[in-house]
């Protein structure tokens, strides 16, 4: 059980680290990127191939970045000039081919067969030491302490209306709203829950990792590694999106005629999200082919984009924390959907026109039809995601 958990959180933090990528692109700058997955096959392909021929992952890893940040270099010098919608159909159009050319360039790649056995991390870390367990574990808490430092820090920012409605005991009087307000409410979070779950989460996770450390496995290791790497990258993009630069993106995201009449070099703002954007997706990479220790072409289909969208439109476009949030909720949906031939069975016992089984196509069909049904409900209620910003939202510009 401990070792799905892990697989789990590992599947979970790199589409999260994906995910913030795409997020930078258009959450902050608007760039519609419709073959995100160009950037992680690049990133995945150039740290394998590198590695096996005697890279210190580490180097091969920042490569295969760097090399995903050209890939969104020439895509943008030739596209970013033009309308938006050039990008939308150059990025998909891109990803396919990259594809195609793993798939066929097999003096490259290998094609269609797939690389295999190539080099891991930790991967000759078989029985650590105890000291070694207690540095690992340590900093284990030290990430998790940190995020729940900024997590108590979120939300103790309550408005004062937010307090009262989820006070227990008596609450003041609300004082009277204009009509105006009252008929366009501020845009508020449900912080106080959203922070209490997020909370016991943590704590659960924390507790899952810590003792598949203790009882240490590669993938643990890897778990490890790739949270470290989520955290740091979180925490780089927070600070960037924060400062002046941050806010030029977020101003040619919202019209970008009066970032350039305020001298704005709009097309190097824009190129420079696509490539950092990119490289996050390629470090992403290097971490889905660790993961499944094997990768072939068909790992890279464009339905891996559509993914990353789901998520960071579930949490809220322009938004890390809402970008994590999504990837959470994603999983533990796919998670939770795998259980459904054994509910189907248990039904089909008690009302025999219910099937009893379901094959692997139709319940991936399944997925993405309730996926999409549940997007449906959010984009009606809450169409800036869940922890997005209405007076920010980008949909439909």
């Amino acid at each position: 059980m401990v070792g799905y958990l892990v697989t789990l959180i590992i599947s979970t933090a790199i589409y999260a680290l994906f995910s913030l990528g795409l997020n930078l692109q258009w959450g902050y700058a608007g760039l519609l990127n419709f073959g995100h997955v160009a950037f992680m096959t690049v990133g995945a392909y150039t740290t394998v191939m590198l590695s096996l021929n005697g890279m210190p992952l580490i180097f091969a890893t920042l490569m295969g970045a760097a090399l995903a940040a050209l890939l969104g270099l020439i895509l943008g010098t030739t596209t970013l000039r033009l309308r938006e919608d050039y990008l939308s159909i150059v990025t998909i159009g891109a990803s396919e081919v990259i594809r195609l050319i793993a798939l066929n360039e097999e003096w490259l790649t290998r094609g269609a067969l797939g690389v295999a056995n190539f080099p891991l991390p930790l991967a000759n870390v078989t029985q650590p030491t105890i000291g070694s367990k207690i540095a690992m574990i340590a900093l284990w808490t030290g990430i998790f302490g940190v995020s729940g430092r900024h997590l108590w820090k979120w939300t103790r920012r309550i408005d004062k209306s937010a307090l009262e409605r989820f006070s227990i005991g008596e609450a003041t009087p609300a004082p009277i709203q204009p009509e105006s307000d009252r008929a366009h409410p501020p845009n508020e979070s449900p912080r106080l829950f959203i922070g209490l779950a997020s909370a016991a989460l943590g704590l659960f996770i924390y507790s899952i990792g810590a003792s598949a450390l203790y009882d240490y496995s590669y993938k643990a290791g890897l778990m490890l590694i790739l949270v470290t790497v989520l955290a740091i990258v979180y925490w780089r993009l927070e600070v960037s999106v924060n400062a002046p630069w941050g806010r030029v993106l977020k101003s040619i995201r919202e019209d970008e005629e009066v970032a350039r009449a305020l001298g704005k070099n709009v097309f190097w703002y824009k190129l420079q999200s696509l490539m950092l954007g990119g490289a996050i997706a390629g470090i992403a990479g290097a971490f889905y082919a660790w993961n499944l220790t094997f990768i072939n072409p068909d790992g890279f289909i464009p339905l891996i984009t559509f993914q990353a969208w789901i998520i960071v439109v579930l949490g809220g476009a322009g938004n890390n924390a809402g970008t994590i949030l999504g990837a959470i909720i994603y999983w533990a949906y796919y998670s939770a959907t795998r259980f459904l031939p054994d509910f189907l069975q248990a039904l089909h016992s008690v009302i025999p026109i219910i099937p009893a089984s379901i094959d692997d196509a139709r319940l991936g069909a399944f997925r993405i039809m309730v996926i999409g049904l549940l997007l449906i409900i959010l984009m009606m209620v809450r169409p800036q995601g869940i922890l997005g910003k209405k007076e920010e939202l980008t949909l439909g510009q």
